[in-house]
């Protein structure tokens, strides 16, 4: 019996096989070079035939690993063990990281164009999403029990993930700020500094005085001030510095200088 993974990994590798054929003649493939992989003629284009061909081949190593390993089938892997039954796993808890890495991986292709900050930036989150994501599946399996789990991951990581996660925060926020500042006038800036310094001072007194508060209110409403604050301090970046009028200190050295010479050109015209 044909397993669901192996079926389509399978189908897969017949459609890309069928697309690079028809790819290949369409760009001027040759006799049955398509076919043949070239060895009877021109293929075409060949990058696309390429990756074409390369996605079928992955594919169909993929059916072939899936279909000898019974796609973990409990029910098969039972029948080659010679057991009843499968013993049950501990299921995995959910994980956010993946989204995070792909933001890191996007921030480093944009890095190869915007420039090496960004692309700095980029590195740093997969490295962290790398060790987080580590550190989540080994605690998911480190015991039966996943309270017992999350005690021994926050045990091990909350000594690093606090401090880090502070200061990287307090860094965002106030370079997010800044751009902000910078972007608008002079009492536009002060204005703007006080709605921030308002709101984060609100927020503490509000949690001060009701301390019993759900916990998911009071990290929506962080939340929601740090998404305005560092979305601010992207679009004011994209837009540009305000314009600084620069003021010379010397204005008054030269005149006078000029003052002097044209003083002692009168003179040395008098005599």
């Amino acid at each position: 019996m044909f397993t669901t993974g192996f079926k389509f990994f399978f189908g897969l590798t017949i459609a890309l096989t069928i697309g690079a054929v028809a790819y290949g003649y369409s760009t001027g493939g040759e006799h049955v070079g398509p076919v043949t992989l070239g060895w009877k003629g021109g293929v075409g284009d060949h990058v696309g035939y390429l990756v074409l061909i390369g996605g079928a081949f992955a594919s169909a190593c993929f059916a072939g690993i899936i279909v000898a390993f019974r796609d973990a089938d409990p029910a098969a892997q039972s029948h080659y063990m010679g057991v009843e039954a499968i013993a049950p796993t501990t299921p995995v808890s959910g994980s956010f990281w993946p989204v995070v890495g792909a933001f890191g991986g996007a921030a480093m292709v944009l890095g190869l164009v915007l420039g090496p900050a960004v692309f700095a930036l980029g590195l740093v989150i997969c490295s962290l999403v790398a060790i987080e994501w580590t550190m989540d599946a080994w605690a998911d399996r480190a015991t039966g029990d996943a309270e017992a789990n999350k005690a021994l991951r926050d045990r091990i990581m909350a000594p690093f993930e606090i401090p880090v996660a502070g200061a990287l925060g307090v860094a965002v926020m106030a370079l997010a700020a800044s751009r902000i500042f910078l972007n608008a006038t002079k009492l536009g800036a002060v204005v703007w500094a006080g709605v921030i310094a308002v709101t984060i001072f609100g927020l503490g007194i509000l949690y001060a005085a009701r301390p019993k508060m759900n916990k998911n209110v009071i990290a929506g409403l962080v939340l929601a001030v740090g998404v305005a604050v560092i979305a601010g301090g992207i679009v004011t970046a994209v837009d540009g510095q305000r314009d600084f009028e620069h003021h010379s200190e010397h204005h008054g050295d030269d005149h006078g200088e000029e003052h002097g010479e044209d003083h002692s050109e009168e003179g040395e015209a008098s005599e």
